[in-house]
């Protein structure tokens, strides 16, 4: 499988924003043992690099590791650079995008608008990140949907609990999720179980998908 298909079967990407070295590792682990096997530390965050680098060595065999926020040629190439095994931005580069395709590594930026997202399929891309979807609505991805069908579509933003299954039935393959999924006060306290237990019931209902 590509590690697009790999995403779509496992439908969710845990973003971590913020995340301190300390505890970096045990909050890996807790997101893996909760059954999700993408994860992405953000570039705006402090140390963002060597955790990247950490992770890879350590989780390796269990999940993919990403970098986030890639916001420019500089953030990819630092980011390859450290061991990121995909990119995401919340924007639309396409000196990234081709950097990305030199370096044989996925690419999925932030897009919004129909001509944003025709413009990364122009460009080559497999996915295409839709964000902000905490200020779009669901229903935006229906109307995406209308115009174009074929590229996969990962939403990110305003995920829930109570609302995960309609981003699917409006036609998203993926979501990525941050603090709802991820809440780094629980990873500061040490509480990884819970950060397990949070995550274990979003991979249960998506594996019912």
């Amino acid at each position: 499988m590509t590690m697009l298909n790999e995403l779509i079967d496992s439908k969710i990407i845990a973003i971590l924003r913020g995340v301190e070295p300390h505890y970096s590792l045990q909050t890996g682990q807790a997101i893996i043992h909760g059954g999700v096997r993408f994860m992405e530390i953000t570039m705006n965050t402090a140390g963002a690099e060597s955790m990247i680098t950490e992770w890879r060595k350590e989780f390796s065999k269990q999940a993919y590791v990403g970098a986030g926020t890639v916001i420019d040629l500089e953030h990819a190439k630092r980011a390859v650079a450290a061991g990121a095994q995909f990119l995401i931005s919340p924007n639309l580069d396409v000196e990234v995008i081709d950097y990305a395709k030199q370096q044989h590594i996925p690419i999925w930026p932030g897009v919004m608008t129909p001509t944003e997202i025709l413009a990364a399929k122009k460009a080559g891309v497999d996915a295409i990140k839709l964000f902000p979807m905490g200020t779009l609505g669901i229903n935006y991805i229906r109307e995406i949907r209308g115009p174009i069908a074929d590229l996969p579509i990962i939403a990110t933003g305003g995920v829930r609990l109570d609302n995960i299954t309609e981003y699917f039935a409006a036609g998203a393959q993926a979501v990525g999720m941050g603090t709802k999924l991820v809440d780094l006060e629980l990873a500061k306290a040490g509480r990884f179980e819970e950060i397990t237990a949070t995550v274990k019931r979003y991979t249960e209902i998506v594996a019912e998908l």
